[in-house]
C-alpha cells in the first residue's frame, strides 16, 4: 500500500507540473492578446471621442521616456526613421535650406517626410510626429512654390483679406508636401528698422498687425462659433498648424539689435508688443513660439511669469509654446554655458516642446534626470505632453498621419502666383511722382522709343525675394526657384515697339549717348536673415547712390526701392523724379510692371514711418520727436490708364 500510495503521489506531481507547464504560456499568451487588443481598441485611438479624452487616455499609458520624447524638435538633418522609434521623437522640422535635395521635388518632400513619420508610427504607442517648417513668404523652402512678398508689404495693403487668402494658399502648398506645420505668422511690431527682422513685420503699429492674424484662420481655417477660448484648431487636411512668434517684444529691441533688450514698462509692452497674441489665440492658433531677446533683461525664453502666468494663464492659450531653434542655449551668455540650467529654466518657464534641433540625447538625458531627481515635477512635463498631444489630434494627425500626392498641383499654382501678382500692386507705395506735382510721371507710357532699365535687383529674381528664400539668408541669381523678375515684367508689359535695354550699373556718359526717354532704376538691400541685417546706418547699399545720380542726372527717371524697410533716401529726392517702394515683392515681379505702367493704380500707404536719418531712430507715429520724410500712412495714388 506504501509503494502503491508513493506511486500515486508522484503521478500526481508530474500532472500538475505539466499543467503548470502548459498554463503558464497559456496566461502568458492571453496576457498578451489582451493588452494587444486593449491598444489595438485603446480609446486615444478612436476618432469619435472627444479630444481631450484622448489625450488623457493616452497621456496615462506613456512613461516619463515617452513623453520626453514628445517634447524634443530635432532638424531633419542625420535623423533617421529609426531614431525615430528608438528616441519617439515629437517633432521635425527644417531649418532655412534644410531640404530632401537641392530643387527637390514635391514627391521627393514627402517621401522624406512619411519616412520618418513610419519611424513614429512603429513606436509602442504609435505617436505621429508633426514636421514644421518656416513658410513665412509662401512655402518659401521649397523649389517652384509661390513666393508672396514679405510682411513689410502686405502690411501697405491694409487689405486683410488678402492676407487670408496668401496664407490659405501657403497652407495648401505646404500641406502639398506632407508638412503639417508652419512657423507664421510673425505678429512683431517692429519699432526700429534697422532690426534685420523688420521686414517680417507687417507694421510699426499694433492695429495693422492685429488685422493680419487672419493669416491664422487663413493657415489653420476658421474657427467655429462655439469653440473652448483658447482652444488650437485645425480644419481639414489642406491646412496647416499655426504659429504666433516672436513671443513678445522682438520688434522693440534696443537700436533694433535682433536678440536684444526689449526695455519697456508693462503697460508699454501690453499696449504695444502685446495685442496681436490674444487676437491669434481667439483666432485657435495652435502654437505659439518665444522670441530670443529679453524683457528688462530677462530672457524671454525662460520668463515664468510671460509664458506661464501670462500666456497659458491670463490670456488661456491652451495650444504648445515652443522654443525657437537653440533658443534655450541661449538663456545663458555665453550660449551653452550651463545647459543643465538652460533646460531647466526654459522647461520651468513653460516652453511645452524645445526646437533643439540637433542634440537630442544631451537633452533628453538631462530632462529625465531633472524630472527624476524632482527638480521638474511631473505635472510639468504631463503639462507639456497634454499640450502637444492636443494640438496633434487637433490637426487630425492620428487619423491621416501621412502625405501623398493629392494637392501636389497646388505647388506654384497659376491661381496662386496671381494672388502673389495682385499682393505685390497692392503693397507699391508711390512716394514721389514728378519735380512739379503737376506734371505726374506715373504711369510711365508703354509706348516710347528706348528705356533703359538698370540695376541688379531689377533683373534677379533672389535679390526680389529676398532672404527666407530657398535658403535660410536668401541668395541672388535667376535659377533659385521659378518666377518673374522686374525686368522681364516691364518688358511683358510695355510696346512690343518699344526698345527696352537693361545695363546693371552703367555711366552717365552711356545714359546721355543713348537718347533714352525715360529709365527705371531698381536699387536695394542684398538678401538676410535675422542679425545678418541688423543694420545701424541704413543707406542704400553701393552702387546703387552713384547708380542715382548717374542716371536721373542723364534722363527722367524712376527710381524703385527693393528692400526690407525704408532706407536714406533723402539726399537723393531732388534728382529723382518719381520714387517707388517696392519692399521685397517676391517671385511675382509682373506686379511691379502692372502698377508702373498704369494697368492698374498705386494704393499702397505705408505701415511704417519713412525716416530722413538714422540719428531719429527709433521713431513711430505718435513720437513727440516725430519729423519723418514722408509719414506713416503716406502713399500717393493713380489711376489706372486702361489695359492694352
Amino acid at each position: 500500500r506504501l509503494i502503491q500510495s508513493h506511486k500515486k503521489r508522484k503521478n500526481r506531481e508530474r500532472k500538475v507540473k505539466m499543467i503548470t507547464r502548459i498554463s503558464i504560456p497559456i496566461v502568458g499568451l492571453l496576457l498578451l492578446l489582451a493588452t494587444f487588443g486593449e491598444a489595438k481598441h485603446a480609446l486615444y485611438k478612436d476618432p469619435k471621442q472627444p479630444v481631450e479624452a484622448r489625450v488623457r487616455d493616452l497621456l496615462k499609458r506613456m512613461t516619463l521616456a515617452e513623453k520626453i520624447g514628445q517634447m524634443v524638435q530635432v532638424d531633419r538633418v542625420n535623423i533617421t526613421a529609426k531614431i525615430m522609434k528608438e528616441y519617439g521623437i515629437g517633432s521635425l522640422l527644417s531649418g532655412g535650406g534644410s531640404v530632401p535635395r537641392t530643387n527637390a521635388t514635391a514627391k521627393e518632400w514627402i517621401e522624406m517626410v512619411n519616412e520618418f513619420q513610419k519611424g513614429s508610427l512603429s513606436t509602442r504607442l504609435g505617436i505621429p510626429m508633426i514636421y514644421g517648417i518656416d513658410a513665412v513668404h509662401g512655402h518659401n523652402n521649397v523649389y517652384k512654390a509661390t513666393i508672396f512678398p514679405h510682411n513689410v508689404g502686405l502690411g501697405v495693403t491694409r487689405d486683410p483679406e488678402l492676407v487670408k487668402k496668401i496664407a490659405a494658399a501657403t497652407a495648401l502648398e505646404v500641406r502639398a508636401t506632407g508638412i503639417q506645420y508652419a512657423f507664421a505668422p510673425c505678429i512683431a511690431v517692429c519699432r526700429d528698422p534697422r532690426w534685420g527682422r523688420c521686414y517680417e513685420s507687417y507694421s510699426e503699429d499694433h492695429k495693422i498687425v492685429q488685422e493680419m492674424t487672419v493669416a491664422v484662420p487663413g493657415l489653420q481655417g476658421d474657427i467655429p462659433p462655439n469653440a473652448p477660448k483658447g482652444y488650437p484648431y485645425v480644419g481639414d487636411k489642406t491646412k496647416v498648424v499655426a504659429c504666433a512668434k516672436h513671443y513678445v517684444g522682438d520688434g522693440g529691441t534696443v537700436k533694433g539689435i535682433d536678440e536684444n533688450n526689449t526695455v519697456a514698462n508693462w503697460d508699454t509692452l501690453l499696449k504695444i508688443h502685446m495685442p496681436a497674441y490674444p487676437d491669434t489665440i481667439k483666432k485657435g492658433v495652435g502654437t505659439v513660439l518665444i522670441s530670443y531677446s529679453s524683457w528688462n533683461g530677462k530672457k524671454m525664453h525662460a520668463n515664468y511669469d510671460l509664458i506661464t502666468k501670462y500666456l497659458k494663464g491670463t490670456l488661456g492659450f491652451k495650444g504648445f509654446v515652443i522654443s525657437d531653434w537653440q533658443g534655450i542655449d541661449r538663456i545663458t551668455s555665453p550660449p551653452r554655458a550651463n545647459y543643465t540650467y538652460s533646460v531647466q529654466a526654459g522647461v520651468h518657464a513653460g516652453i511645452d516642446m524645445v526646437m533643439l534641433p540637433y542634440n537630442y540625447t544631451e537633452f533628453i538625458g538631462i530632462l529625465t534626470d531633472l524630472v527624476e531627481k524632482k527638480i521638474i515635477p511631473m505635472s510639468r512635463i504631463d503639462d507639456a505632453v497634454t499640450r502637444i498631444l492636443r494640438v496633434k489630434f487637433v490637426a487630425g494627425l492620428f487619423e491621416n498621419p501621412m502625405g501623398d500626392l493629392s494637392l501636389v498641383q497646388n505647388i506654384g499654382s497659376k491661381e496662386h502666383r496671381e494672388l502673389a501678382r495682385e499682393a505685390v500692386r497692392k503693397s507699391l507705395v508711390l512716394l514721389k511722382n514728378g519735380k512739379n506735382p503737376n506734371k505726374p510721371v506715373l504711369p510711365l507710357p508703354k509706348k516710347a522709343s528706348r528705356i533703359l532699365v538698370t540695376g541688379a535687383h531689377a533683373n534677379d529674381l533672389g535679390l526680389q525675394c529676398g532672404g527666407w528664400t530657398i535658403s535660410w539668408q536668401g541668395q541672388s541669381g535667376n535659377n533659385i526657384t521659378a518666377g518673374t523678375t522686374i525686368l522681364k515684367g516691364i518688358k511683358s508689359t510695355v510696346d512690343k515697339t518699344t526698345k527696352v535695354v537693361y545695363q546693371k550699373n552703367p555711366d552717365a556718359k552711356f545714359v546721355k549717348s543713348q537718347k533714352f526717354d525715360y529709365a527705371i532704376v531698381v536699387v536695394g538691400e542684398p538678401p538676410f536673415a535675422e542679425y545678418f541685417g541688423d543694420n545701424l546706418n541704413l543707406t542704400i547699399p553701393a552702387p546703387g547712390p552713384s547708380m542715382i545720380r548717374d542716371v536721373c542726372g542723364s534722363v527722367k527717371c524712376v527710381v524703385v526701392t527693393v528692400a526690407g524697410r525704408p532706407l536714406v533716401v533723402e539726399p537723393y529726392l531732388p534728382s529723382i523724379d518719381a520714387l517707388v517702394a517696392a519692399w521685397l515683392p517676391g517671385s511675382e515681379g509682373q506686379g511691379v510692371a502692372d502698377v508702373l505702367f498704369g494697368d492698374y493704380g498705386f494704393t499702397g500707404k505705408l505701415a511704417r514711418t519713412w525716416f530722413k536719418r538714422v540719428d531719429q531712430l527709433p521713431m513711430n507715429v505718435g513720437d513727440a520727436h516725430y519729423d519723418p520724410l514722408f509719414p506713416f500712412g503716406f502713399g500717393l495714388e493713380t489711376k489706372p490708364v486702361g489695359r492694352s
